[in-house]
């Protein structure tokens, strides 16, 4: 008999969502179901291939939308066309959906009757009810403007493509988002919804959220092979990257491509390559193609990255069993090859950058720029022992666990978890490998390689462990670890790192590691001999975790309130008159602060933005526009500047500058002046 997907209810989930307010929880069910609406063709393809879970219809959504934006690029046309090629794709699909599915095979379906279905419904709850507290903690601040400046104009303009949607009307494409993928999904959510980028910006995280429960509770149950597991990797994953640090953590970004990258794509390509390492086929390797190819382009430093761990993975898993060589070598080339595509292309943009093959100088500055993060002298360099455990006591719990994986050789997570750490402590400890690292992805990029290690994968191990070596008594040992490590390693969080956390966990897993990794290899442990993940030990791995992450969890939200400025300096009045009489791809000078914020409200190219948040580039001369702007601001106005980038309007902030212009007002209050340049 055939069914009918649920996940096309999200079709008149949406016309109803549409019908009340677009605030409140009007605005939450319109942003959820639109997201659910995106999500469709990848659910549809993905039963087509016989697949179940979040992991490969997302990654199959993405790959659809790649399809569909590109077309759209390629014939200047506006989000419509898109849509409309998105739903024919997902009309191609339906048929094949209709077929009955086998038996679940993929992650996070568990290993006993309806257990897994039933352990990813309450992952997903927990999910949506931490969606609806982060609500209350929701901001808008940082990188944030810049991507949904972008997302705006891919929002409004009728004719797109790739070079119309960044800052400068003459400028170049960025390195990192070249082909604006996750923005146009952003995009597609407002367009669907009928809502303000801006809004989609700040309270989508809180409808992206659940997705981000599922695919890590997915990744953890491919890896472990264990649904009970699956809950243990939701929980320390949340503990570490939405929990530690109060006010959201994080997650608060999760609109945005770089936490999107890591906490949605990541964990989607991490299920699907285990699941295909287990279960090798044609399918899960094209699911996850898809999903290394979205992750290149979505963030293609992000692609390299978590290739790192991978390979390290394959490494260990043939020295401590001699398996699985030919299935992970299989998944590499899944991930390897349409990241090798995308940089391919990407390459002219990169060369064109002044910062991806690091000189003196810019050594120098990223040492004033991130203190703390950097150790040793501007010649040999590494990361600094102490940014492993920044994120407080899970991180320094995942890294004291990293030996106790000796105790299940035999056991993929083991290799993951040793073969993952080693490999990024090798690019990023040693000071001769990681300026090398650094020279091919700039060293801003470089020193997030650390963000990569398997940290809630080895916390969930050394819970495994321990159940099976003391039983129910692991439990309150993790309670108890919990509350010590939390004391005494809260984490540091702040933009600028102080050095305050301790750089010992880092060397215990160093060396622990590498210790487990040569005895395992050694001793090569007979099947069964070692501790691991067994039937009965499952739900005591999992409240270990669950026990040690309450302390964690006490601390941050004793500290959940919202923080960032936002575009609180903006005043309401200016931000409706510019959209009100800028056109759409008017030039407007203002100084960097203020037309950085008022791009993400307005569709709008700038004349100059913030030094930190323009790719450094021939083409879009960041230092020349913010001299031309100090110039125009400092030295009475001369109004040829804003005429040479082709301005036709000019804010003055009289907070920061005394500048008055025989120009037409636009709009006044008592901070902005808007003056329409004849």
């Amino acid at each position: 008999m055939r069914r009918v997907p649920l996940v096309l209810l999200a079709v008149p989930a949406l016309a109803l969502a549409r019908l009340l307010p677009a605030d409140g929880v009007g605005l939450g069910l319109r942003l959820g179901a639109a997201t659910a609406c995106l999500l469709i063709p990848g659910a549809l393809i993905s039963r087509a291939l016989r697949l179940r879970g979040f992991a490969p219809a997302l990654a199959w959504s993405l790959a659809v939308l790649f399809v569909s934006l590109a077309v759209t690029f390629g014939v200047h046309s506006s989000l419509w066309l898109t849509l409309a090629i998105m739903g024919g794709l997902a009309a191609c699909a339906l048929p094949f959906a209709l077929r009955d599915m086998p038996g679940d095979r993929v992650p996070g379906h568990g290993w006993g009757p309806g257990r897994g279905g039933i352990a990813k419904l309450g992952v997903v709850a927990a999910g949506i009810a931490f969606g609806i507290a982060l609500w209350y903690v929701a901001v808008l601040d940082g990188d944030a403007f810049f991507h949904l400046a972008r997302v705006r104009k891919l929002e409004t303009f009728g004719s797109l493509s790739l070079q119309n949607v960044g800052e400068f009307r003459d400028g170049s494409l960025h390195p990192g988002y070249a082909f604006p993928l996750w923005h146009g999904f952003l995009a597609l959510v407002a367009r669907l919804a009928d809502v303000d980028p801006i809004a989609v910006g700040r309270n989508g995280p809180t409808v992206l959220v659940p997705l981000s429960f599922a695919l890590f509770y997915e990744a953890g149950a491919a890896l472990f092979r264990s649904a009970w597991a699956g809950v243990a990797v939701a929980i320390a994953q949340v503990s570490l990257t939405g929990i530690a640090a109060g006010h959201g953590g994080s997650v608060t970004s999760l609109a945005l491509p770089a936490t999107a990258s890591r906490q949605l794509l990541v964990p989607a390509l991490l299920a699907l390559f285990f699941a295909h390492v287990r279960r090798p086929s044609g399918a899960l390797l094209l699911s996850t193609a898809a999903a290394a190819g979205a992750l290149a382009l979505v963030h293609p430093t992000y692609a390299l990255f978590v290739g790192v761990p991978l390979v390290g993975f394959a490494v260990a898993r043939a020295l401590l069993v001699r398996r699985d060589l030919t299935p992970a070598l299989t998944g590499l080339a899944a991930l390897a090859v349409p990241t090798a595509i995308a940089l391919a292309w990407l390459r002219p943009v990169v060369e064109a950058t002044t910062v991806h093959n690091p000189s003196g100088e810019e050594v120098r500055r990223a040492f004033a720029q991130y203190p703390g993060q950097l150790a040793g002298n501007f010649d040999r360099y590494h990361v600094a022992e102490r940014l492993f455990t920044r994120s407080g006591a899970v991180a320094v719990a995942g890294l004291l666990c990293l030996p106790l994986a000796l105790f299940a050789a035999r056991r993929r997570w083991a290799a993951w978890v040793l073969g993952g750490s080693l490999a990024i402590f090798a690019l990023t400890l040693v000071p001769f490998v990681f300026p090398r690292f650094a020279d091919a992805v700039s060293i801003s990029q470089a020193r997030r390689l650390v963000g990569f290690m398997p940290i809630p994968y080895a916390v969930v191990g050394g819970a495994a462990v321990l159940a099976g070596l003391l039983g129910i008594f692991a439990i309150p040992l993790a309670l108890a670890a919990g509350i010590v490590l939390q004391h005494a390693y809260p984490g540091e969080f702040g933009y600028r790192f102080h050095g305050t956390t301790p750089a010992w966990p880092t060397w215990v897993a160093l060396v622990g590691g590498l210790a487990a990794l040569v005895v395992g290899a050694a001793r090569r442990f007979r099947s069964g001999s070692d501790v691991g993940v067994h039937l009965h030990r499952e739900w005591i791995a999992a409240t270990a975790v669950a026990a040690f992450a309450i302390p964690v969890a006490v601390h941050g939200f004793s500290h959940w309130s919202r923080v960032g400025s936002g575009s609180g300096a903006l005043t309401r009045g200016l931000i409706k008159a510019v959209r009100a009489d800028a056109k759409p791809k008017d030039v407007l000078f203002a100084d960097p602060e203020t037309g950085y914020l008022l791009a993400a409200y307005a569709p709008v190219y700038l004349a100059d933005a913030p030094f930190g948040h323009v790719a450094v580039t021939k083409k879009n001369r960041p230092k020349q526009r913010l001299r031309d702007a100090y110039r125009f601001y400092a030295h009475g106005g001369d109004l040829a500047i804003p005429r040479y980038y082709g301005a036709r309007w000019i804010i003055v902030d009289h907070k920061r500058h005394r500048l008055t212009l025989d120009l037409p007002r636009a709009y006044a209050d008592r901070r902005y002046v808007l003056y329409r340049l004849r």
